[in-house]
C-alpha cells in the first residue's frame, strides 16, 4: 500500500524519508497552508465566530504538490509537529484536500512523534489515531483571539496614536511588564548605605606555611545585629572601623555543615531560552531557529564509525512545557552516567521531576538528547557552531537531572572583636564552601540572572577559608569601609522577560520568541547590551492599553484566558461560548474608547514648561520620531524642539555649506544641510523658496514604467537604507519596485522587462510582476 506522509519542513521531510521504506512518500506543506486574510468578517463574530479561511498565494502551489501526490497515495498520514499548531496545521489540509472528491475517499489518519528517530517514526506510524478536534478548535479560538484583538484594536492605536502599529494579547501583556520596570528606574531614589569588612589573618607558626587571608564582615556593632541599612553613613562606618581597627579577633564559633544540591530539572522551552540567552548569548528566536534544525535532522557519520552516514534528528521536540522524560530516555541516560562518571554520580533511581508551569502537557516530554551516546565532541567538527553550542547544552543538562546532587560543605565563622566571648559587642563573620562531592555539578551548573547590587548574596560563599579551630586568636591586616547606593531593579533581558511571562502563566512555548520579535519589529523596544529599553512609541501604546483596556493587559486576565485555550484542549470546556465571554464587553469597549478617546490627549501630556516665543504652556507630544516640546498655542506659534535622550550630549547643528547648484524654482544657491537621514539639499532663499533636494541625485535605470508609460525607474534609498526603484513620475504616478528592474524581456507573457532578486536560498533570479505571469528563472551567473 502506497501511502503519503505529510510534514510542515523540507528539511523533516527529507529526514522521515530516509526511515520509511519505498512505499511512503514523504512531502511538506512549509508551514501553514490557510489563514485568516487581513480583512475584516475573517472571522464571523455573528454566526457563531465562523473563519473564513483562505489558501495564502504563497502556499498554492505546496497545495498543488499536495494534491498531485495525494490522488496517487492509497493512504494520508497527517505527520505534522505534536502539538496545538501542529494538530491545527494536519486538520487544515484535510480539510482543502478533501475538497477533492477523488482525495475525499481516502482514508486519513494523524500521526504524533516527539522525535524524529527511526524507532519513533515507525513506532508512530503504527499508532496512528485521528485528528484531535479538542486540539484543532483550540487554536482556532487562539487565532480568532488574535485576530478579534489585532483586527480591532489595532486601528483604534492608528488613530490615537500613530498608523501601522499592532496590539496583541500576550505582546501587549509584555510590554506592559517592560514599560513599568522603566517606571520603577525612573521613580527609583538611591539610597546610600556602608559594609565594613576586615581582612583576617591566622597567625604565623614556625615551620607552617602562611595560609592566605580571608575577608570577614562587621555583622554586630555595639551589641547590635546589623542589617543591611544599618550602617547609614561615612561617619559611622568610620566610627565603628576604629572601634574594631588593630584588636585581636577571637574565633568563638565555628559551623560546620554538608548540604546538598540537586540537580536542575531538563530543559523546557522557557528554560532552554533562557539558558541559552544567559551562557549562548543567543535570542529566543535564535534559540528555536537553532533547535528546529537539531530536531528535524542532521547527516551524521555512524556511531561505530564503520557504517555510511546517517541522517537524525539530534534532539526532542523542542516547543513543550513538560519535564517528563521516557522510561527509554531515562535508561540511556542512567547507563552513560555509570559509564563514564562512575556509580558514585548515579543515584539509586532515575530522578522524576514535576512540572511548575500551569497546565504542562505532562505527555509530551522534555527537551532531550535522542540519543545521549551522541557526545557533543563527537560532533563538533560536523555541526555549524551554533548547533554545536546548542546541543551541548541540551546535553549537559539532560545529563545532568539525572546524576547525584553535589556536596557542599559549608563554614561559618564568627570571630569576637577584642574579648573571647560569644556574646561580644563587636562581631565579624566569615563565610566559606567547598565541594566536597561535585555530583551534578562536573557536567553543568545552571545560569544566574541580573539582580541589583542591594539583592546579592554577600556573604562570599563561594569562598576558600583555611583550617580553623574554635577558639582560636586571629588578627586583622586592614580594617576596611565599602560605601555603595542600593540600584534600581535591572532591566529585563530576554531570559528574565521569559521566566517572568511564563511564571505569571502567561503565552505557551511556541508564543515567547514571536513575542519577543514582534515588541522589537514594532518598534516598541529596543534591545541594547541585551537589555529591553521601551522607546517613546512603546510607552504611549502602554500607558494608552493599560488606561483604557486595563482587564485585557492585565497579567492574571491574560494567563485565565490561556487556562480556558488549556481547557478547550483538553476537551472540558467549549471554544465558542469562550469566544463569546470575551467577545461581547470587548467589542463595547472598543466602540466606547473609539468616540471617548482623542489622538491628542493620547500623545500629549502637559509640562510645567513655558514656551519661550509666546510664553504659552509647552506640551510633550509623540512625533514620528519620538518624543519632542510643541507649543499649545500651535499653529499660532510653531515653537517646537527635541527632548535630549538620556545619555545624549548637546551637539550643535552642523552649519550649512553653500553649494554651487542653482535652485530650479527660484535661483538662489542651494545649501547642504545635515538632517536626519544624512545630508541634502536645501534653497538658502527659505521659508520663502522651501525647495529641498537629495544630495545624490537618484540613478535611472532606463526602463520606461509600465503604469504611466511616461516616467523611468529611478534607483532611491529609502529612509531605513533599503534600495528600491520609483518612477520619475511620482508624485503622479506611484509605481515603485523593490527588485532591481532588467532590461531583458520576459519570455512567457513579452513583459518588456524582469526584475533581478537575490536570496540566500535562491541565489540569483530573474522574475516576471506582469500579474498572472509565473517566469522564474534562476540565473547561473551574474553575466547572464
Amino acid at each position: 500500500m502506497r501511502a503519503l506522509v505529510i510534514v510542515e519542513s523540507p528539511a523533516k521531510a527529507k529526514t522521515i524519508e530516509k526511515f520509511l521504506g519505498k512505499d511512503y512518500q514523504v512531502i511538506a506543506t512549509y508551514g501553514h497552508i490557510r489563514d485568516l486574510p487581513s480583512k475584516g468578517g475573517s472571522v464571523d463574530t455573528e454566526q457563531g465566530f465562523h473563519m473564513h479561511y483562505e489558501v495564502s498565494t504563497q502556499a498554492v502551489r505546496h497545495v498543488s504538490a499536495l494534491v498531485t501526490a495525494a490522488k496517487k497515495a492509497e493512504l494520508l498520514l497527517l505527520a505534522t509537529d505534536p502539538d496545538r499548531e501542529g494538530e491545527a496545521i494536519s486538520w487544515h489540509v484535510l480539510e482543502v484536500l478533501c475538497q477533492k472528491e477523488e482525495i475525499a475517499r481516502i482514508p486519513a489518519k494523524r500521526v504524533v512523534f516527539h522525535e524524529i528517530t527511526k524507532r519513533a517514526i515507525q513506532d508512530a506510524v503504527g499508532h496512528a489515531r485521528e485528528v484531535d478536534m479538542d486540539m484543532v478548535n483550540a487554536q482556532q479560538a487562539r487565532r480568532a483571539l488574535d485576530y478579534l484583538v489585532g483586527f480591532n484594536l489595532s486601528p483604534l492605536l492608528w488613530k490615537k496614536v500613530r498608523p501601522g502599529l499592532s496590539a496583541g494579547r500576550v505582546q501587549s501583556v509584555a510590554l506592559r511588564l517592560v514599560c513599568e520596570r522603566e517606571a520603577e528606574i525612573t521613580a527609583f531614589k538611591s539610597r546610600e548605605y556602608w559594609s565594613i569588612l576586615a581582612e583576617v589573618e591566622k597567625k604565623k607558626e614556625k615551620g607552617v606555611p602562611a595560609s592566605r587571608p580571608f575577608r570577614a564582615r562587621l555583622v554586630v556593632a555595639e551589641g547590635k545585629k546589623l542589617g543591611k541599612f544599618d550602617i547609614p553613613n561615612g561617619q559611622q562606618a568610620a566610627e565603628w572601623v576604629a572601634a574594631i581597627q588593630e584588636q585581636p579577633l577571637h574565633l568563638t564559633q565555628l559551623d560546620k555543615k554538608q548540604t546538598k544540591r540537586n540537580p536542575p530539572p531538563p530543559f523546557i522551552t522557557s528554560t532552554l531560552q533562557q539558558e541559552a540567552s544567559r551562557k549562548l548569548g543567543f535570542s529566543a528566536k535564535k534559540t528555536m531557529m537553532v533547535a528546529q534544525r537539531l530536531y528535524e535532522g542532521v547527516e551524521l557519520p555512524s556511531l561505530d564509525g564503520t557504517g555510511s552516514a546517517e541522517v537524525e534528528g539530534l534532539i526532542s521536540y523542542m516547543r513543550t512545557d513538560s519535564v517528563n522524560l521516557a522510561e527509554e530516555a531515562l535508561a540511556a541516560l542512567r547507563a552513560l552516567i555509570e559509564q563514564r562518571y562512575g556509580k558514585a554520580f548515579l543515584p539509586p533511581k532515575a530522578r522524576v521531576y514535576k512540572s511548575s508551569t500551569k497546565n504542562a502537557q505532562e505527555a509530551h516530554e522534555a527537551i532531550r538528547p535522542t540519543n545521549p551516546a551522541r557526545l557533543p565532541d563527537t560532533l563538533k567538527a560536523v555541526l555549524p557552531r551554533d548547533q554545536f553550542v546548542l546541543y551541548e547544552l541540551i546535553w549537559k543538562r539532560a545529563m545532568a537531572c539525572q546524576m547525584a546532587a553535589a556536596r557542599i560543605d559549608q563554614v561559618v565563622a564568627t570571630l569576637s572583636v577584642g574579648v573571647a566571648e560569644v556574646n561580644a559587642p563587636f562581631q565579624l563573620r566569615a563565610n566559606g564552601s567547598s565541594i566536597a562531592f561535585a555530583g551534578f555539578l562536573d557536567v553543568y551548573s545552571e545560569g544566574l540572572d541580573d539582580v541589583s547590587l542591594q539583592d546579592r548574596d554577600e556573604d562570599d560563599s563561594d569562598t576558600m577559608l583555611p583550617p580553623l579551630q574554635e577558639g582560636e586568636l586571629l588578627s586583622s591586616r586592614q580594617v576596611e569601609p565599602l560605601q555603595h547606593f542600593t540600584e534600581p531593579p535591572p532591566r529585563f533581558t530576554e531570559a528574565t522577560l521569559v521566566k517572568v511571562l511564563e511564571s505569571y502563566g502567561i503565552g505557551r512555548p511556541s508564543t515567547y520568541a514571536p513575542t519577543m520579535s514582534t515588541l522589537q519589529d514594532r518598534g516598541y523596544v529596543r534591545l541594547e547590551q541585551k537589555k529591553f529599553f521601551p522607546e517613546d512609541v512603546g510607552l504611549v501604546v502602554n500607558k494608552f492599553l493599560v488606561e483604557h483596556f486595563r482587564t485585557y493587559v492585565d497579567y492574571h486576565f491574560t494567563a485565565h484566558l490561556e487556562d480556558d485555550l488549556d481547557a478547550v484542549a483538553r476537551g472540558e470546556k467549549q471554544w465558542i461560548p469562550l469566544m463569546e465571554t470575551f467577545w461581547k464587553p470587548f467589542n463595547q469597549q472598543v466602540a466606547e474608547k473609539e468616540k471617548s478617546t482623542s489622538r491628542a490627549d493620547v500623545t500629549s501630556e502637559a509640562t510645567d514648561e513655558s514656551c519661550p516665543e509666546c510664553g504659552k504652556p509647552l506640551l510633550n507630544k509623540l512625533g514620528r520620531f519620538g518624543r519632542f516640546l510643541a507649543c499649545s498655542n500651535y499653529p499660532e506659534c510653531r515653537y517646537a524642539r527635541n527632548i535630549k535622550k538620556e545619555g545624549e550630549e548637546d551637539k550643535p547643528p552642523a552649519e550649512p555649506v553653500v553649494s554651487e547648484e542653482l535652485c530650479e524654482k527660484c535661483g538662489k544657491n542651494m545649501l547642504i544641510k545635515e538632517g536626519r537621514y544624512g545630508r541634502y539639499l536645501a534653497c538658502s532663499g527659505y521659508p520663502e523658496c522651501r525647495n529641498n533636494q537629495p544630495l545624490e541625485k537618484p540613478k535611472s535605470t532606463g526602463i520606461t514604467c509600465p503604469e504611466c508609460g511616461k516616467g523611468v525607474f529611478l534607483e532611491k534609498k529609502s529612509r531605513r537604507g533599503k534600495i528600491f526603484y520609483s518612477c520619475s513620475g511620482y508624485p503622479k504616478c506611484k509605481n515603485a519596485l523593490w527588485n532591481e528592474p532588467v532590461a531583458q524581456a520576459c519570455p512567457q507573457c513579452g513583459m518588456s522587462f524582469v526584475t533581478r532578486k537575490v536570496t540566500k536560498r535562491f541565489g540569483t533570479e530573474h522574475l516576471c510582476i506582469k500579474e498572472g505571469c509565473s517566469y522564474r528563472a534562476k540565473v547561473e551567473s551574474e553575466e547572464a
